[in-house]
């Protein structure tokens, strides 16, 4: 897909359709994501795959507002970030998740990004359980490693507006000399 396009298609999509992703198609598209930059090519962003649903709907239950809809995603990719390599993971997690949405886009998929890093589980419990807290007794996820946010992704069950026009002109400022 050309990547203006691309980037006029992708959307934050929250409602799946109940197709299934072939773990050939995931795995691509990782590859695609593994390509991101990363600061001194430290390479410090890890991925784990989950599609069993079960699990999935019990890894939705980690926030009380902003991860529900994950349940009834096909997949939920946690983008994790190796701290005991680089303080700049949050940096280097960020990019590929980006380059992870994009390349679902480009594979004919739909994604959300689900924060976690820094989120508590509870909003009215701010210093209380995180959300990091709670995937790490549902998942192997390494010692070494920080969780920046889940990317859930499947087939769409309809087709998102496009965006509105906005006007960015007060986001650009330019310097010239």
């Amino acid at each position: 897909m050309e990547f203006k396009k691309l980037l006029q298609t992708r959307r934050s999509v929250r409602r799946f359709s109940d197709q299934s992703v072939p773990r050939t198609l995931i795995a691509e598209i990782i590859a695609e994501a593994l390509t991101a930059p990363s600061s001194r090519n430290v390479r410090s962003t890890r991925f784990l795959v989950v599609d069993d649903r079960p699990t999935i709907e019990r890894m939705a239950a980690m926030r009380d507002y902003g991860s529900a809809f994950m349940a009834k995603a096909p997949v939920a990719i946690v983008v994790m970030g190796d701290a005991s390599a680089t303080d700049l993971w949050v940096d280097n997690c960020a990019i590929s998740a980006t380059l992870l949405q994009l390349a679902c886009v480009d594979a004919g998929l739909a994604s959300c990004w689900v924060h976690v890093a820094g989120r508590p589980r509870r909003k009215d419990e701010p210093q209380g359980e995180q959300a990091e807290e709670y995937l790490r007794t549902l998942l192997p996820i390494p010692a070494e490693c920080r969780v920046e946010c889940i990317i859930a992704c499947g087939y769409s069950d309809f087709t998102p507006a496009p965006l509105p026009p906005h006007d960015d002109s007060q986001s650009i400022v330019w310097h010239t000399a």
